[in-house]
């Protein structure tokens, strides 16, 4: 409703005599209105324009308005407000997208074990303490086949994280005020409004603000995924300098080659094998439950 409303608004600011055509649509209101039905209240101009911006759409063999409480809200609402002074998109609560205690319990511990890339002490603590549940997975299958595994399983947790903990309506609810205000904006420049352009830029910053909570719902899960991938890469690091050079495995596009070659002089073989599987399974996975990964 508030995109009608607001094309209403914004035809209204560049004709002001587009508020009696407007008015006398609303007279056929359920209707499948013609041209003939209402030129002599309305010019071909500013009926071509209710069409263009979606006013007016197709039905049956004429048009009919495209939503009509929202056209009476553009006519009859607060014209200062809803269009220069703010946007009809109603806000998530920010207190909704708070992190749990549990939340920064695991982003701390994610990021104490993420230093065991550079630090060889943590490292070479995690490697042994994983190395109870996965060695006996590494002694009866090849080591790339125990990567393509934990890619299977990081993969599908991902997925399964993602699908519970990020909530796409609300992350929806961020664009869409966005897209609203650069709307507005672009109509505002459009007629030289500079009063206008003012206060949409104010409500602009305003809104960069807001884009904290849609960084801290896209994050929040992200914790909880470095809490399982990161102890699995710190294992296969720490298995990989226990394993022979001579395990092979051929990649897409490159063929033959061994874990630990690199792939085009700085990605490590068994890096680049990790992450085809995981993608691939991913989706696998996320088509198969029906797993949502992006805003509606």
């Amino acid at each position: 409703m508030a995109r009608t409303a607001e094309k209403v608004r914004d035809l209204v600011a560049e004709d002001p005599e587009m508020r009696d055509a407007v008015t006398a649509l609303l007279d056929h209101e359920g209707e499948t209105i013609e041209w003939r039905d209402v030129n002599e209240s309305l010019t071909s101009g500013q009926w071509g324009r209710l069409i263009e911006k979606g006013v007016l759409e197709e039905a049956g063999g004429g048009f009919q308005l495209a939503d009509p409480d929202a056209v009476r809200e553009g006519l009859t609402g607060d014209d200062e407000a809803a269009y220069e002074g703010g946007s009809d998109v109603e806000l998530p609560d920010d207190e909704e997208s708070s992190w749990t205690t549990y939340d920064k319990a695991a982003g701390v511990i994610a990021l104490v074990m993420m230093s065991g890339y550079y630090y060889h002490p943590i490292r070479r603590t995690v490697g042994p303490a994983i190395d109870v549940l996965l060695g006996p997975l590494n002694g009866l299958l090849p080591f790339f086949v125990v990567v393509m595994v934990l890619a299977v399983c990081t993969g599908f947790w991902t997925s399964i994280i993602q699908a519970n903990l990020m909530d796409f309506d609300k992350m929806s609810v961020y664009q869409e005020r966005m897209q609203d205000i650069q709307e507005r904006q672009k109509a505002a420049r459009e007629r030289g409004d500079e009063e206008a352009l003012d206060r949409i830029q104010k409500e602009q910053m305003e809104a960069m603000g807001d884009q904290l909570g849609m960084f801290k719902m896209q994050f929040r899960p992200m914790v909880w995924i470095m809490l399982l991938t990161i102890p699995v890469f710190l294992w296969m690091y720490w298995k990989l300098g226990r394993i022979d050079r001579g395990v092979e495995l051929v990649l897409p596009l490159v063929g033959h080659t061994h874990l630990k070659d690199t792939i085009g002089g700085f990605m490590p073989a068994w890096i680049v094998w990790y992450f085809l599987c995981s993608m691939g399974f991913s989706q696998i996975v996320r088509k198969g439950l029906g797993i949502q990964t992006t805003p509606t």
